[in-house]
């Protein structure tokens, strides 16, 4: 079993800074307009030749109202039309892509993530469940991972029993925080009890796991009232909590504008809250799987860990990593092979390329020999917090030492600090830095002096 991690203040203040989250590396940034549908298309099709598994993304943008702290990509309406003409090109994009894969490579996993997924109506859910199952070979026996986004305020006993029967078995559910003050600063009214329905209806139906989202560092948040949702999501006992931090960044995010910069959290504020969230989901049984990510230790993904099978991708960490990831619905991206491809982000732009029968595939990047190589090292530290530098030299042909030559100075003073364990054959990172993965991961990355400072954001 890992070990716990321990709270190192001194490590955090000096370490903690603007980075990638490393969902995937290259990261989204390094993305061009270059590549497009035509590269999409080859893509698939050596995945059919290939055979290899699938694992598909669906991007259901609505809401009916604005959280003023998401950073997703969404579309804020009432008018329910909209999302059905949404559906329609949709499925449209579901008959293209299927049409350049086989019928053999079997789905094992799926996820509807938005926006608000529940926003849809029972039938359109239905409809659209139907459209994938005709196109897609998906896995029936409830081995593999149907999860989906859930809004208490738009779902109930009903919708998940109708989720059940379509086969759904991962529940993620957010909770930014229970405190009436909080939730109306983000403009996100949801009771306990909304949350407590959802979850007590996800294990009676036999969901496999239910997750729960909470955030730190939103305004009119303090440690006290932050123990106290962190008390209450424990309560509950869901298989797998995220603690997130908010980055308040207006500039990029217009919603973010009807927050009162006044009333968030100071610095020291934000570190109370992450480090008792820690100390009192450690306390409860919860394992620290890596980036504000917690779960049970019967839980798959806190098992994968243990086996050295964890994963990470576009939507966080994974058991499913072999499989070629099909991004579908706006700003979706796909991952298949050594190639990524995005969607267009702007919706109307998304609907008029499937209009004109086109892909709306809009940039990507196909990873070259080094991409590999930093990308191999990279997932081993975010997901098994150890690195063998014989494993990397073995599938490359490399001297590692040699290779990240640039790197060894910044590694050297952090094991130093002890934020890593360093030696001839191994890098570990140490209790005392698994808050920080990402910093270590930083020197291994090729393209980060290239980033604007202002697109990234701190992990704590």
């Amino acid at each position: 079993m890992l070990d716990a991690i321990r709270w190192d203040a001194d490590l955090i203040h000096r370490y903690d800074q603007a980075g990638p989250r490393y969902t995937s590396y290259p990261t989204p940034f390094q993305f061009s307009g270059k590549l497009g549908s035509f590269e999409l298309l080859h893509g698939l099709r050596r995945s059919r030749h290939a055979g290899r598994p699938l694992s598909l993304y669906l991007h259901l943008p609505f809401c009916s109202s604005v959280c003023y702290h998401c950073r997703c990509n969404k579309v804020i309406t009432e008018d329910r039309n909209r999302a059905s003409s949404y559906l329609q090109r949709l499925e449209k994009e579901i008959e293209m892509i299927a049409r350049h894969l086989g019928p053999d490579q079997v789905v094992e996993q799926v996820h509807l993530g938005g926006g608000t997924p529940t926003y849809f109506s029972h039938g359109e859910l239905r409809r659209l469940m139907a459209h994938l199952r005709k196109h897609f070979n998906l896995l029936e026996d409830d081995h593999a991972d149907f999860g989906i986004e859930i809004d208490p305020r738009e779902a109930d006993w009903p919708t998940m029993g109708m989720l059940r029967e379509l086969g759904f078995n991962r529940a993620v559910i957010g909770l930014p925080d229970i405190d009436s003050h909080v939730q109306k600063a983000i403009n996100r009214t949801q009771t306990f009890e909304q949350t407590q329905t959802i979850i007590e209806a996800a294990r009676t139906l036999q969901y496999r796991s239910t997750h729960l989202d909470i955030v730190y560092g939103l305004p009119l948040q303090t440690p006290e009232r932050f123990a106290r949702t962190v008390d209450a999501v424990i309560a509950l006992q869901p298989d797998r909590v995220s603690v997130s931090y908010y980055a308040h960044i207006p500039e990029r995010y217009m919603a973010q504008r009807r927050i009162d910069a006044a009333d968030l959290p100071a610095s020291s504020e934000r570190l109370a809250m992450l480090r008792h969230s820690v100390e009192q989901l450690t306390r409860s049984g919860y394992r620290y799987i890596g980036m504000d990510h917690f779960a049970l230790p019967d839980d798959e993904l806190a098992m994968a860990q243990e086996d050295g099978r964890l994963q990470r991708n576009f939507h966080g960490y994974t058991t499913h990593g072999h499989c070629d990831l099909i991004g579908l619905g706006v700003s979706a991206i796909s991952q298949i092979g050594d190639l990524y491809c995005q969607n267009n982000s702007d919706i109307t732009l998304y609907q008029q390329s499937l209009d004109q029968g086109q892909l709306p595939t809009v940039r990507g990047l196909r990873c070259n020999e080094d991409d590999k190589i930093r990308r191999q090292v990279i997932q081993a530290l975010m997901c098994d917090f150890e690195l063998r530098f014989e494993d990397i030299e073995r599938d490359y042909g490399i001297c590692f030492k040699t290779y990240f030559e640039k790197a060894w100075p910044a590694l050297e003073q952090m094991a130093t600090d002890g934020l890593i364990q360093l030696e001839d054959d191994t890098l570990v990172i140490l209790p005392a830095g698994r808050l920080l993965a990402h910093s270590v991961c930083m020197p291994f990355d090729h393209y980060l002096p290239a980033h604007p400072a202002p697109r990234l954001s701190r992990a704590i």
